[in-house]
């Protein structure tokens, strides 16, 4: 495993991160994924693989897997695992609504967790409506209260929103150590992006990349163009080690999370972070990323990654399900098969029960305008 630096910190992360967002789930009653039902068995034997292979930072979140996630990660770290890695945890500061909303949330997390301490806590995926909810309800200084204390050892940010909001978090107080921002070749510019990175790890802030493989959009399903172009490289990689490459090759990146749902997800990782390297791609290999990335755009209309921020539905509608089958009927010219797919879905989760209550779109990360996109989607998918 390769190890890399963490900002001003004495920690040595991993250059691959396990993120604990997509785990393997079991099936409801309907047969359908249940998201609330990690597969522990499956689950933990992947985590503990990529710790066995070197890695040592766990990154999860109070919302992952509907609340189930933190509970899960206490028991996998068990038999002498917690002892090898960091573990990382967020606040969701939207449900902080009046004083003692903080130390009521955070102290179930440490019950969840099983420890005294979180190594490192994020104010979860800041935008200008859930900085404000920071601000109004004191969530810094409730935050350096529980540093004082010993609860939290670092404090940190994961974020979502505009290049200029970002420079503004970062100058508010001095509290911080860490960041998570998204980045991947095609989203170079897309919130902190690039420049978000550089101004933070100029600060002396660790700075972790999220998202490096689009949610798995820029591995799986490639359109013919697409791989046309990857087969022109000299050197031979996945699409997904291509994405991956990309963002270890920056050398302030201090390293990558991947949310990775199978056993073959975590062993492909492993070898490709072992031949990680700052700097590791070639100019001729940027520039064949470049017109991968140029291809993408011109093909996919709507950014979404699939992170189901935007889940649960009030009206039940299966909004990334949706988003997908749109944006492949688009990406891959193949209408006829994603309107049969469609058909797949209960009536109830389709695009025509959206009510553009708008509670999705101040969730998503994208800023997707996704009342927008299910009329297109209806139009189209059930034309």
């Amino acid at each position: 495993m390769q190890y890399r630096t963490f900002g001003s910190l004495d920690f040595k992360p991993s250059a691959l991160g396990f993120g604990a967002m997509r785990l393997p789930v079991l099936a409801g009653a309907d047969g359908k994924p249940d998201f609330k039902r990690i597969d522990y068995p499956q689950a933990t034997a992947m985590l503990r693989r990529a710790i066995d292979r070197g890695v040592n930072y766990v990154d999860t979140a109070w919302m992952y897997h509907e609340e189930t996630c933190e509970g899960w990660l206490a028991e996998a770290l068990k038999d002498g695992y917690r002892e090898k890695v960091k573990v990382a945890t967020k606040m969701p500061v939207w449900d902080v609504k009046k004083p003692g909303d903080f130390e009521r949330i955070l102290a179930t997390q440490l019950e969840r967790l099983q420890t005294d301490c979180i190594e490192f806590y994020l104010l979860h995926s800041l935008d200008a409506a859930h900085w404000e909810c920071v601000v109004e309800q004191g969530q810094l200084e409730a935050a350096e209260k529980a540093l004082a204390d010993g609860r939290i050892a670092h404090l940190g940010f994961s974020y979502h929103g505009t290049h200029d909001l970002f420079e503004d978090i970062l100058a508010a107080t001095d509290l911080w150590e860490f960041c998570q921002i998204q980045l991947n070749y095609m989203d170079e510019d897309y919130s902190a992006g690039r420049r978000g990175l550089e101004l933070a790890a100029g600060q002396d802030l660790g700075v972790i990349v999220m998202e490096p493989i689009r949610g798995g959009m820029l591995a799986r399903n490639l359109p013919p163009a697409v791989e046309a172009l990857w087969a022109e490289a000299r050197v031979r990689r996945t699409p997904a080690e291509w994405a991956l490459q990309w963002v270890w090759s920056i050398p302030e990146v201090s390293f990558v999370l991947s949310g990775m749902s199978t056993m073959r997800h975590v062993e492909e990782d492993l070898e490709y972070a072992e031949r990680s390297r700052p700097g590791l791609l070639a100019a001729e290999e940027l520039a064949l990323v470049a017109r991968v990335r140029d291809l993408y755009r011109e093909l996919g209309p709507i950014p979404c990654t699939a992170c189901r921020y935007c889940m649960p539905c009030p009206q039940g509608v299966a909004i990334p399900s949706v988003l997908e089958l749109y944006n492949d009927a688009h990406m891959y010219g193949d209408a006829s098969r994603q309107r049969f797919y469609y058909t797949w879905l209960d009536e109830a989760e389709r695009a025509d029960k959206c009510t553009a209550c708008g509670e999705c779109e101040s969730k998503c990360p994208q800023g997707i305008a996704v009342s927008g996109w299910m009329e297109k989607a209806q139009a189209f998918l059930a034309g």
